[in-house]
């Protein structure tokens, strides 16, 4: 797998360079801050289902993280973000009419790297790009009258998340030669997996005291983001006087006050809220395992059971 990320690696510097010098600096801009990548990871892992030594599963790799960073691209400009992975983002660095037509040039290198894995490649990396969007403008206006805001933010999560690391795993079963039932299977793993992954890190911002996160511990709090522990707390009809306190703190949206900041953050900490979130991202990881009983034992199923652990306890 290893050797699949190597090629990854070359193929998307290759992949983003343009006649522009310009725009190949600011393509190469998030490529070369680094990441985990753990998408094209996702489509390695995949691809050990069938021949993981064919040229098509570094391309497809290819797409899934070029589809990744342009979301990257955009997500910092909506964000107001100044910082990615650790650098000025695009936005900061130049402007964010620079940024969001960067990340239009990567969705259409990855367009045009999917067409060439064939019609069925381009069917699902357009229909991958749609969730993406739709998970985008549904967080954006936020859930409508009479939705539940948790089931609504499930669903967002689902479709910002889950739908290209589901991709990941089923391109590279798919381009791998692996079975359809294994695609299947592995689809539904990836799409699992993938709301347990973000779940788990809407956890870490709170319950962590270093960045584990990658970013400060209580940044969500401060901005207002309404994550699943913070979530559960304001849907909470708990009557002791530390739920009801953290209601009031959180019903007054971003904790920009340090002290009501600190308040809030110490009793999510404590609160059944959290004990709650912790237990539906271990239901959603559990959930992520079963995807798996189709596929033979071996080392790649191991290291995809494995992930469900990890997910399920960095967040204990």
């Amino acid at each position: 797998m290893l050797g699949v990320l190597a090629a990854v690696e070359a193929e998307l510097l290759a992949s983003i360079a343009s006649a522009d010098p310009f725009v190949t600096e600011a393509a190469r801009h998030l490529v070369e801050a680094g990441g985990k990548r753990f998408r094209p990871l996702l489509v390695a892992l995949g691809a050990q289902f069938g021949d993981p030594t064919r040229a098509e599963v570094v391309s497809a790799a290819v797409v899934v993280e070029l589809t990744h960073l342009a979301t990257l691209y955009h997500d910092d400009v909506m964000d107001e973000a100044s910082v990615r992975r650790g650098a000025p983002s695009a936005n900061s660095r130049w402007t964010n009419s620079v940024a969001i037509l960067v990340g239009d040039y990567l969705f259409a290198r990855a367009a045009d790297v999917a067409a060439e894995l064939g019609p069925e490649a381009v069917r699902l990396q357009a229909r991958t790009f749609a969730r993406l969007v739709h998970g985008q403008i549904a967080e954006t206006i936020g859930p409508r009258a009479g939705d539940d805001p948790v089931a609504h933010y499930l669903r967002v999560i689902a479709e910002k998340t889950g739908s290209l690391i589901a991709t990941s795993v089923h391109f590279g079963a798919q381009f791998s030669g692996a079975a359809p039932d294994q695609v299947a299977a592995l689809a539904g793993y990836g799409e699992t997996i993938g709301v347990a992954f973000q779940l788990s890190d809407d956890l870490l911002d709170i319950a962590s005291e270093s960045t584990e996160s990658g970013k400060t511990p209580g940044t969500d709090l401060r901005e207002g983001v309404p994550t699943l522990p913070v979530l559960y707390a304001l849907a909470s009809d708990d009557a002791d006087a530390a739920s009801v306190r953290l209601r009031e703190i959180l019903a007054t949206g971003p904790l920009t006050d340090d002290t009501l900041h600190a308040e809030a953050l110490g009793l999510l900490r404590e609160s059944p809220a959290l004990k709650r979130a912790r237990e539906t991202v271990r239901s959603f990881a559990e959930d992520a395992r079963a995807h798996l009983a189709p596929l033979p034992t071996g080392p790649a199923r191991r290291a995809l059971e494995s992930l469900c652990d990890h997910i399920a306890d960095r967040t204990s």
